[in-house]
């Protein structure tokens, strides 16, 4: 995959309708009556109690996973498809890819905010992204991002804020570049090398920038976390041997009594960054989670036998020093080789990653499900993904092991290439599943909410009440000929319906920005 693809409903939508219980015979509203819905990874320990049945329920413990999608949004790769399209064609094609998401089931989709110094919000800091219009700084006549946070959330998926914060653009978009890019106000930051413009790492006021964009993000939407791909200094160019032109910014660092040397200081840009970007999210928010999607390889020989490209001197990324110093939240390095690979070895790398997570932060790599069918000389077979994934939950029972994953790319799940989508779906993730919780962030669990359930035809009208102040999440499972199903609502909405036929049993959790889960909310017929 090409590196600068990634390794890597309305604006205004509809206030959600309460279903009205509208059928014979509503149950009384029950509190927790038994089991809690847990704080951790595995949820809770399961219940008994809820009224209108006989005998004893056992819940089951919530299902705990990290199931995410990239959507990007620069050179059209996944939205919007084309530049030309209209505001209605853009709407439906997101309203198309989170569907594909929920129904491959998912809980949470990655979407590029700030690709190269442009946005997918009206922002006074930087232009518009020309993905929607094919001009930066052009308005498209809507707020992308408010659309996009809106309908993830009604669709119970988590939204996180991708951004590249060094990434200004290629180099023949100079002379296009509009006159609100940061290239533009301060050309003096800008750099020009091989085929790409960046952005000096080396730079304070560069960090400043990207600080800024991303905190006006988490004050103006309510997105779940923020997220970095693996553009930190540019990676090697096929045919070019230029030197990343930093020298002034290198020289003043000398002057003012740095030691380090030139390799070694643009390690530190990259650590001073990605250690000042978690430091400035808390400030702002206490529940909104940094992510991180580093190159999946380390440093060759790590784990041994492995080969391959040396971040850590290539683009300066000590990716395993963000995770060992708990820099961030979750880690998803990109592990987008096979599980037959040898020099990298998708078993080997994702045991590797969980030994150094010593921190015990997510770790919620990333999949290549574009790799699937790809017209390559070695593209994917259709059950690769369902392999990994496999691979991932074994990783979970072990400390600092993954404990979900994500896929690149929105495109490739949405066409359910080789039918990986529609298995998966149907397979291991027909069980819905929540986010693990962040406890080092909160450990608090919601309020229990209280649930009534009534008839209504060949449905069953769910109400849930009780206080929803720390609450973003009703989580509602229900019992029907023996399985559990689930979905996920926003606090907002605080009623739905589930099928009637064959369901004996419905039961509710509350969910805060965290993932933390209540106690259990039981229904019984």
């Amino acid at each position: 995959m090409a590196r600068w693809s990634h390794p890597s409903r309305l604006l205004a939508l509809a206030a959600l309708a309460a279903l009205a219980a509208c059928g014979d015979s509503p149950t009384s509203p029950t509190g927790s009556t038994g089991g809690t819905g847990g704080t951790g990874g595995t949820g809770g320990t399961g219940g008994t109690g809820g009224t209108g049945g006989s005998g004893t329920l056992t819940v089951p413990p919530i299902n705990r996973e990290f199931r995410g999608m990239w959507i990007a949004t620069v050179a059209n790769i996944d939205w919007p498809s084309r530049n030309t399209l209209t505001v209605a064609q853009q709407q439906a094609e997101l309203n198309t890819l989170l569907d594909a998401a929920v129904a491959t089931g998912l809980n949470a989709v990655v979407l590029q905010v700030r690709a190269a110094g442009d946005l997918l919000y009206p922002s006074n800091l930087e232009p518009w992204s020309r993905s929607f219009t094919g001009t930066q700084g052009v308005d498209p006549g809507y707020d992308p991002l408010a659309f996009a946070v809106q309908a993830a959330k009604l669709r119970g998926l988590e939204l996180h804020a991708w951004f590249n914060p060094f990434r200004a653009g290629n180099l023949s978009d100079t002379a296009r570049l509009a006159t609100t890019h940061f290239g533009r106000k301060r050309p003096d930051l800008l750099r020009r090398t091989c085929q790409q413009l960046w952005f000096d790492p080396g730079e304070d006021a560069v960090h400043d920038q990207a600080i800024a964009v991303v905190t006006e993000v988490l004050r103006r939407y309510d997105v779940d976390a923020v997220h970095l791909d693996d553009f930190f200094y540019p990676y090697p160019e096929t045919g070019c041997t230029l030197e990343f032109p930093d020298t002034a910014a290198f020289g003043r660092y000398q002057r003012g009594g740095g030691a380090l040397a030139r390799a070694d200081w643009r390690r530190d840009n990259v650590n001073r960054f990605v250690r000042r970007l978690y430091q400035e999210v808390r400030a702002v928010s206490t529940s909104a989670r940094v992510g991180i999607s580093p190159f999946g390889i380390w440093r060759p020989g790590n784990p041994a036998g492995i080969t391959g490209l040396d971040a850590y001197t290539a683009i300066y990324a000590d990716s395993r020093l963000w995770l060992q110093a708990g820099w961030v939240d979750y880690l998803a390095p990109q592990l987008y080789w096979a599980t037959t690979s040898t020099g990298q070895n998708y078993n080997n790398l994702i045991t590797w990653w969980g030994q150094q997570n010593t921190m015990r932060r997510h770790l919620w790599p990333g999949l290549a499900s574009y790799r699937i069918n790809d017209g390559s000389s070695s593209p994917f077979p259709a059950n690769e993904i369902a392999t990994q994934i496999g691979i991932a939950r074994q990783q979970a029972n072990s400390a600092g092991g993954a404990t979900g994953t994500i896929l690149y790319n929105g495109s490739s799940v949405r066409d359910n290439r080789g039918g990986f989508a529609a298995s998966l779906g149907a397979g291991l993730f027909a069980e819905g599943a929540l986010a693990p919780a962040t406890t080092w962030l909160d450990a608090t669990p919601p309020a229990d909410p209280t649930v009534a359930v009534s008839t209504s035809g060949d449905q069953l009208s769910v109400t849930i009440s009780g206080d929803a102040t720390d609450v973003r999440w009703w989580f509602v499972r229900w019992r029907s000929n023996g399985t559990w199903r689930s979905k996920t609502l926003p606090s907002a909405n605080r009623a739905t319906t589930v099928p009637g036929t064959g369901t004996d049993a419905v039961v509710v959790n509350a969910v805060d920005a965290v993932s933390n889960a209540s106690g259990n909310a039981v229904w019984r017929r």
